[in-house]
């Protein structure tokens, strides 16, 4: 049976209702790419830092905690395909459960894309909001109603969020605490870094963890993890060589 909310811990726990939509910076990837023909030459420029499998948009299924997940990619956005990074989460989440333990947990994911990492810690028991640009949410809350309905403990919210747009504006600390922020793939050849970077430290208070799953792409992947560090506590949990993927864990200073 779903239910909306952890009961009378939601205040405490800093989940209420959805903040109002953010409108997305001006100049973002969503906006530079208009009409379908661009759409088609963006995606056959792949470059470094695009997904590997950009070309086999559709639907891809996969395995876990026990369970069947069906995620619906786009030709909307780069936040419409699976990335590297979210697998390997997913698959860091499902292995360690008895460590991090998501359950009744509020969890805030960070550029949640196709929503795959905001499924599976949903069907681990955590009360999740899954946040991404507005014109991303669509096909996100298609994913996540469509993998989550029946199954879950809580059902999952979906928000809009642009890093380090009036984000104490729309999440104000006195009401928006969570026990883990997860980021997949949310560190690439983008603009947007230092905004990220404000956004993260922001969400990281005393009592929650960040875990971050990347792949590094570009010195400058390194170099954000190095500002990272000037801010938070930051351990490297899992490297996966194979994949050149890497996932950190992140915690507020003393």
């Amino acid at each position: 049976m779903e239910i909306e909310g952890p009961g009378r811990n939601v205040q405490k726990m800093g989940i209420v209702k959805q903040p109002d939509p953010v409108k997305p910076p001006p100049n973002t990837k969503e906006e530079d790419v208009e009409g379908k023909d661009m759409q088609k030459e963006a995606l056959n420029r792949r470059n470094a830092w695009e997904p590997s499998f950009f070309y086999s948009l559709g639907n891809e299924t996969f395995f876990f905690t026990g369970q069947e997940i069906s995620i619906r990619e786009s030709l909307d956005s780069f936040g419409a395909v699976i990335w590297p990074g979210a697998v390997a989460l997913c698959r860091y989440l499902e292995r360690n459960q008895e460590k991090l333990d998501l359950l009744d947990k509020a969890v805030l994911e960070l550029g949640a894309g196709t929503g795959l990492v905001s499924i599976v810690a949903s069907l681990l028991g955590a009360w999740v909001t899954a946040t991404d640009l507005p014109d991303v949410l669509s096909n996100l809350n298609f994913n996540l109603s469509r993998n989550t309905r029946g199954r879950c403990r809580y059902t999952p919210q979906v928000a809009a969020l642009t890093w380090g747009k009036d984000v104490k504006r729309n999440f104000p600390s006195s009401v928006y605490h969570y026990n883990y922020v997860l980021c997949a793939d949310v560190v690439y050849h983008h603009n947007f870094l230092e905004d990220l970077l404000i956004t993260m430290q922001y969400f990281c208070k005393p009592g929650t963890t960040i875990l971050l799953a990347n792949k590094v792409r570009f010195q400058s992947d390194l170099r954000f993890i190095e500002n990272l560090k000037s801010v938070l506590n930051i351990t490297l949990l899992e490297e996966i060589p194979q994949e050149e993927v890497r996932i950190y864990q992140a915690t507020a200073r003393k």
